[in-house]
């Protein structure tokens, strides 16, 4: 199934009849958020490509779409706590989620569309046989609009970029991330919460920009006790007349000298009595490295990420590890959760759900410490028989090894249920019993 012929079928793959059928639909409205007076809506709006020309929100988006793309996927029995090493969805979630595009690519998408768009939208193509998802297709999110019809039943509408077809999706053949949300349909993106200070650094960066075009030089007056004159007629080859200022005219011919990266310190030469006097201006009075920072760390807040990510901030080994670890349980988990939840819902098939099995995606990959603590912790885990030595070396992509799913605890501990009893042999073991075989205080 290509992609291209698969979203052409969207429509009309779906055997449901709909109940609302004839009914023209309750459109859902989701008014922006102004918060600011006097501000319209094109007044606030950056767009994506606008908005990722600024460096922080381009290193914003990098470094989540990338955290949340390269998190293992995987299918776990609630009720164990096993995870399911062969399943059908295994070819989607960690394989290739379309034709076109690894599940890689599909997740960095969806995140990237999650925070510039508001909203992403991925259409479950399906075997229509079994009902199991075959293919999952990311849909443009600014072609798909969510509406509800007069039954209150969610629908997804939406219109084909290259055919203008228009297809009513079922919301469980609709997976929909979405950012922050008001009404709990559509979500808002961080573009359009952050307006105000993406627009302020983005006008920041044009004027630091406008002064090294300038050849880093200030502004100035030219000043002649001589009357240049007014607006005059000047006639043009083609027989026309047209008005030429000499006011404009020297100072176009100034700039055509001096101003630019190039022509920087150039010497000057005036005659007709002119005089320069520059506008006295530096980028210490201007505060740039100062006003940058502020700028930095604002659009940082919004997305939620730690200033060491965007290669701003202090930089210290102890206060980023923390970082760190905050940027995965504020900042990741709440994006892992979304998308699990969603996952699990649409993606499962009813009798899954109902035997608790649920998709996720391992976190742990990004709070794993240095070699040392990394050990240390793997020796903690298997010494009070949390981890056997097949589960460290699958956590560490290894393979089993014979005798590895074994667990083992130290003879120093023991249930409180029956400490009566343990402490009665403990007694008797050091009063001449028989010690056990593996040397009684040891671990075994």
């Amino acid at each position: 199934m290509s992609l291209r012929s698969g979203l052409v079928l969207a429509g009309r793959i779906r055997a449901s009849p709909r109940k609302s059928a004839g009914k023209p639909p309750m459109v859902l409205s989701l008014e922006s958020p102004r918060g600011w007076p006097g501000l319209e809506d094109d007044q606030i709006a950056m767009s994506r490509d606008r908005a990722m020309k600024i460096s922080t929100v381009n290193r914003c988006v990098e470094v989540l779409s990338n955290s949340m793309a390269v998190l293992p996927v995987y299918i776990m029995d609630e009720g164990t706590k096993e995870r399911l090493k062969r399943h059908r969805l295994g070819r989607v979630l960690w394989g290739r989620a379309n034709e076109a595009m690894s599940s890689f690519d599909y997740s960095r998408l969806m995140l990237c569309n999650q925070l510039l768009r508001g909203n992403a939208y991925g259409w479950i193509f399906r075997d229509q046989a079994t009902g199991y998802p075959r293919e999952l297709i990311p849909l443009p999110p600014d072609h798909v609009e969510p509406w509800v019809d007069r039954d209150g039943r969610l629908w997804y509408r939406f219109l084909h970029p290259r055919t203008g077809a228009v297809h009513d999706l079922r919301p469980e053949d609709v997976l929909h991330y979405k950012a922050y949300s008001e009404d709990g349909i559509r979500g808002i993106s961080v573009l359009r919460r952050a307006a105000l200070t993406l627009d302020t650094a983005q006008a920041a960066q044009q004027y630091e920009n406008s002064t090294w075009r300038s050849g880093g030089q200030p502004s100035g007056i030219l000043t002649t006790e001589s009357d240049l004159g007014d607006v005059i007629k000047v006639p043009q080859p083609d027989g026309t007349v047209a008005e030429v200022d000499p006011k404009e005219e020297l100072r176009k011919s100034w700039e055509a000298v001096h101003r630019g990266p190039d022509n920087a310190m150039r010497l000057a030469v005036l005659d007709l009595g002119l005089k320069y006097q520059p506008i006295s201006m530096n980028n210490t009075d201007a505060q740039f490295v100062e006003s940058n920072e502020v700028r930095v760390a604002d659009v940082c807040r919004f997305f939620g990420v730690p200033l060491h990510l965007v290669y701003a901030g202090k930089q210290s080994y102890q206060s980023n590890e923390q970082n760190g670890i905050e940027y995965v349980n504020y900042t990741l988990l709440g994006y892992e959760t979304q998308w699990s939840q969603e996952d699990s819902y649409k993606l499962l098939l009813p009798g899954e759900r109902d035997k608790a099995l649920r998709i996720k995606r391992e976190l742990k990959v990004f709070l794993r410490g240095d070699t040392a603590a990394q050990a240390a912790f793997y020796t903690s885990l298997r010494n009070v028989g949390g981890l056997n030595a097949n589960e460290i070396r699958a956590l560490e992509d290894m393979g089993a090894i014979p005798g590895g799913d074994s667990y083992y605890a130290s003879w120093n501990y023991g249930p409180l249920d029956q400490w009566a009893l343990l402490s009665v042999l403990r007694a008797l073991g050091k009063a001449g019993a028989e010690p056990p075989a593996n040397g009684g205080d040891n671990d075994g």
